[in-house]
């Protein structure tokens, strides 16, 4: 997957696979049994979350959240969402949030001020400063998701690798 192309923070994937949900969703409990130094699962009902064990985990280490789909009998739909640390995901919500915040407040202060003919000079400089202030917090996700690629990159590897193991094998 080309992450760098992407603008969204959280890549997504979809796959359709010939196999039916209750298979796929064996493998990857068979493999949770097997493996739990490769990778870190957490399986509840069509949801599935893989995450970088404790000992390679960074605050820029993604997760990756599966979620399986019966499309007919023997074929089930995968939705991938790669994602930051959900820690790390809620402190850049609660900043984009204040950040908006101090927008719309100042927005209004703004408005006030010219209607009452007062000087708008600060109100304007407070809603520049959020906006740069939004820019940057969006370029600082963006270079945690790029330290995080080569993690991304095996999660996908180790999600692609329990999806060709065999019924047989486990």
């Amino acid at each position: 997957m080309d992450t760098n192309n992407e603008i969204r923070l959280r890549l997504r994937f979809y796959k359709d696979v010939p196999e039916n949900m209750e298979s796929i969703r064996q493998k990857f409990e068979n493999y949770k049994v097997t493996c739990i130094e490769d990778c870190h699962l957490k399986i509840k009902h069509n949801h599935i979350w893989m995450n970088i064990p404790e000992a390679k985990r960074d605050y820029w280490s993604p997760h990756l959240h599966l979620e399986l789909e019966p499309k007919d009998n023997n074929e089930t739909h995968i939705r991938g969402l790669f994602g930051p640390d959900p820690t790390l995901w809620t402190l850049f919500m609660f900043l984009h949030f204040m950040v908006a915040g101090i927008f719309v407040i100042f927005a209004g202060i703004a408005y006030s001020d010219y209607v009452l003919k007062n000087s708008t000079r600060m109100d304007f400089l407070v809603m520049l400063m959020m906006v740069i202030v939004w820019f940057l917090l969006y370029f600082i996700a963006k270079q945690i998701r790029y330290k995080g690629n080569g993690q991304m990159n095996e999660l996908e590897r180790k999600f692609l690798e329990i999806l060709e193991l065999k019924e047989q094998t486990l």
